[in-house]
């Protein structure tokens, strides 16, 4: 009887963590699409974040995870370069 009610609780947490793992991966898409232009700073980390989190949690949508971490990083890089080309000033009211 024992065995029966850890092996439904095991079944149970791994469907569940693997649901869990998911949301991780569409959040981290759809926080990296929008860092491409705008929070770039903000949502850039935290595309990564999530989307390592969901690969390391196994998740069933492995590809939108991989592409919630490269958009994570393409926003990081593109606000590097463009902080690089416009020496630290990235808006400029007074001119």
């Amino acid at each position: 009887m024992s065995t029966v009610t850890t092996r439904q609780t095991t079944v149970r947490n791994t469907s569940r963590n693997t649901t869990e793992a998911d949301g991780l991966a569409i959040a981290s898409f759809l926080l990296g699409l929008p860092g491409l232009l705008l929070f770039n700073i903000v949502l850039g980390p935290i595309a990564i974040t999530l989307a390592t989190l969901a690969l390391v949690r196994g998740t069933g949508r492995r590809g939108r995870a991989v592409l919630g971490l490269v958009l994570g990083i393409a926003s990081l890089a593109i606000l590097a370069v463009t902080t690089a080309t416009s020496h630290g000033v990235l808006m400029d009211f007074g001119s």
